[in-house]
């Protein structure tokens, strides 16, 4: 053996330890190098007894040397100071990865990268450990460091996989929970990196960041029959309601802790289901380090977060919701991820996931590296990471975070901050072809799934298919609707009038994307204020016109979203430091906005004209979009089968007695919701049990119906 390459080995340098390390031939018969730094003796431990190693370095080189190989595993005894254990050498296996999931791998085409990547409890040649593999493509060497080994990277170098960039490491006697990380040296500048794992399943809890080592596939799922309805079901047609979760302030203990997942399916799932919501949708549950980053700032792209429990905790809340008819979206975060020294970022000494220039690599607003979408492997970490969340936690779908920030180049970017795509426009053309490639991936091997996209922007046809030149996600946040909304419903009722456009522009636009109509958590922080807190005048006039607000969010066009507290009116804005104030579920005006939320949920579900044609044109109509004086709108929803609901809102706190509005056919025309109700807080001014059409054409319909508008409030009519 070259004295240079035991040099290297012993400075940690080597690229191949399995050269050097190990059972070789030799001139004698066989010779087996064990590399131990901290042991002072080591034994080859035989049937019969223990031969002892003979030291050939004081750096901590053992040797033995006979003429037939020890039998295999080869087994070693090590005393390190007054402890002795027995291992088996790991540097007698040959390599586990196969070329096809490199070459894959390479090529980004890896969906299912996370069970050849990361650490995996195995057995080979019938020893149990663990099998380790990470990208490391600029490194000189890489180790598995753990409190197997002191931390120490000189004790556990693994194998370089050619030109794959993957470095690869069999660890018998490893088991399930073991903490690890990898030990990375650059080639280039020789900077020695300690980092976390890009595909681990498991993590410490923070502050920690050491990842574990998985268990094995435990969880016994039994959502078979939800999973084929979901595959069947006809979405676009369906009612699709989202309660908007964050998992540590939704509800706590007592004493501050958070609830558990398995806790989480004993509360939230009951809740949810009484309250009609149709699917749960989880700010971040990746792991992240920083409670305040709201799971935003992820650095387990593969890892449920361990402040709720282990990844079987969550499949189990998982199971339990499809148990009971409820969907689970994930809130999942491509576009960023954050600088911690300990994770992605410069990950092997080099800007490996992100750009290496600032000005495509970085996102100044949030501090954040950008991912590099035109790197074949780093596309398919991400693409991996969609496959995973659907498939081994059989999420329904994922809810995409700032694409906005993904398409464009010079997203919140000044003149010379950015740098334009090789045509010289600001479009980030990987990202687009990323995005693309990932929805493809979710609606094809995942039937019924459903990805969402938060856009900002009035990018065309991000709801379309990718083979008509879509972006291919199933629906976008209608940010345009909720922005104008919050800001007609802000303005004092007196003024109104003036800002009526605000309420009739979003259907000049409504049916070219699959809108999502989101009151989200970010509608309530940093100084927004809450939902109730941004209705203007007296307590009563904000609870009304906080009714009103749900009221027309419900009976628009479009599927919906609400953050947690809205529906109990909360009064200040969430802190994602405490739990929700649920001492106002009960209480005045607060229980009934509860009620109200809650019977609007489920009238919703149950009546098709309010969902059925929800991204067609055919399911609506407007009545009277002109009253701008009176801040009266009425309007159309119809259903396939060709049934009609009529919807009046009156955004002024002035009661409109003797409204008439038109209406398609005639007979009786039951009043089936009022928000004015008492039992809602309101003055129970309205229209008794229902109204009889007149055959008088009004507003371009052949009949026309008289009715009574209560003050900050909207009624609901469908033909009886």
């Amino acid at each position: 053996m070259p004295k240079t390459a035991i040099e290297r080995l012993i400075q940690a340098r080597h690229h191949d330890p399995f050269s050097v390390l190990g059972l070789h031939a030799s001139q004698n018969g066989h010779l087996l190098r064990i590399f131990r730094p901290h042991a002072q003796a080591v034994s080859l431990v035989l049937a019969d007894g223990e031969v002892a190693l003979t030291r050939t370095d004081k750096a901590g080189l053992f040797e033995w040397q006979g003429k037939t190989p020890p039998p295999r595993p080869i087994r070693l005894r090590i005393r390190e100071g007054d402890e002795s254990f027995e291992i088996i050498d790991p540097y007698a296996f040959p390599p586990l990865l196969g070329e096809q999931e490199l070459y894959l791998f390479n090529e980004g085409r890896l969906l299912e990268a996370y069970n050849t990547l990361g650490a995996h409890p195995t057995t080979h040649e019938g020893v149990a450990g663990v099998r380790f593999a990470v990208w490391a493509p600029n490194a000189e060497r890489v180790s598995v460091v753990g409190d197997f080994n002191r931390w120490d990277g000189r004790v556990h170098p693994m194998r370089a996989r050619g030109g794959s960039g993957i470095w690869e490491l069999f660890i018998p006697g490893l088991a399930s929970g073991d903490l690890y990380k990898y030990e990375i040296r650059n080639r280039d500048s020789g900077e020695i990196l300690v980092k976390t794992d890009p595909y681990g399943q498991s993590f410490e809890k923070r502050p920690s960041t050491a990842a574990r080592v998985p268990v094995a596939e435990a969880f016994a799922w039994s959502d078979a029959e939800w999973l084929a309805a979901r595959a069947r079901r006809d979405w676009l047609h369906a009612p699709l309601n989202i309660y908007e979760v964050h998992a540590g302030s939704w509800r706590r203990h007592e004493d501050g802790r958070f609830l558990s997942y398995r806790e989480l399916a004993e509360t939230l799932i009951p809740y949810v289901l009484d309250m009609g919501y149709t699917h749960i949708e989880f700010l971040p549950l990746t792991e992240h380090p920083l409670d305040e980053s709201w799971g935003y700032q992820t650095t387990g792209y593969f890892a449920p977060t361990a402040r709720f429990g282990t990844p079987d905790d969550l499949k189990y809340l998982i199971d339990a919701c499809h148990a009971a008819g409820i969907g689970v979206l994930l809130d999942w975060v491509p576009a960023h991820f954050p600088m911690d020294a300990w994770a992605l970022a410069r990950f092997d000494g080099t800007a490996l996931y992100e750009h290496a220039d600032p000005r495509l690599g970085t996102h100044m607003d949030w501090g954040t590296h950008i991912f590099n979408f035109g790197r074949s492997e780093v596309k398919g970490f991400l693409l991996a990471s969609a496959h995973y969340w659907l498939s081994q936690f059989h999420f329904d779908g994922l809810r995409v975070d700032a694409v906005a920030s993904m398409l464009y180049l010079d997203y919140s970017r000044k003149a010379g901050e950015w740098l334009p795509n090789r045509f010289g426009g600001r479009e980030n053309l990987e990202a687009i072809a990323f995005l693309r490639e990932m929805n493809a991936m979710v609606h094809e091997r995942f039937p019924g799934a459903l990805t969402i996209a938060e856009e900002s922007t009035a990018w065309p046809m991000v709801s379309r298919p990718v083979y008509v030149g879509g972006l291919g996600f199933s629906m976008k946040w209608n940010m345009g609707w909720m922005n104008d909304t919050l800001a007609y419903m802000a303005h004092d009722p007196v003024h109104r009038r003036y800002h009526h456009g605000s309420l009739t522009f979003g259907q000049v636009y409504a049916y070219t994307e699959n809108f999502l109509l989101p009151f989200s958590h970010d509608e309530v922080v940093h100084g927004k204020r809450s939902l109730l807190g941004r209705m203007p005048g007296d307590d009563w006039k904000q609870f009304a016109n906080l009714r009103l607000l749900f009221a027309y969010q419900y009976t628009i066009p479009g599927k919906k979203l609400n953050f947690m507290g809205n529906e109990i009116g909360q009064g200040k804005e969430w802190d994602a430091g405490s739990e929700l104030d649920w001492g106002l579920e009960t209480v005045g005006c607060h229980a009934q906005i509860h009620m109200l939320v809650r019977d609007l949920n489920h009238l919703y579900q149950t009546l098709p004209p309010l969902y059925d044609l929800d991204f067609s044109g055919e399911g609506f109509a407007w009545i009277d979009c002109h009253d701008a004086d009176k801040s009266v709108l009425a309007f159309l929803r119809q259903d396939r089968a060709g049934r009609a609901a009529i919807v009046a809102l009156n955004f002024t706190p002035v009661p409109r007695d003797g409204y008439r509005i038109g209406c398609p056919t005639p007979g009786f025309w039951r009043e089936i919701f009022n928000s004015d109700s008492e039992f809602y807080g309101g003055t129970n001014l309205g229209n008794g049990a229902g109204l009889v059409a007149e055959e008088k054409p009004w507003m371009g319909y052949p009949y026309s119906v008289v009715i009574t508008l209560p003050p900050l409030a909207g009624v609901v009519f469908m033909q009886d």
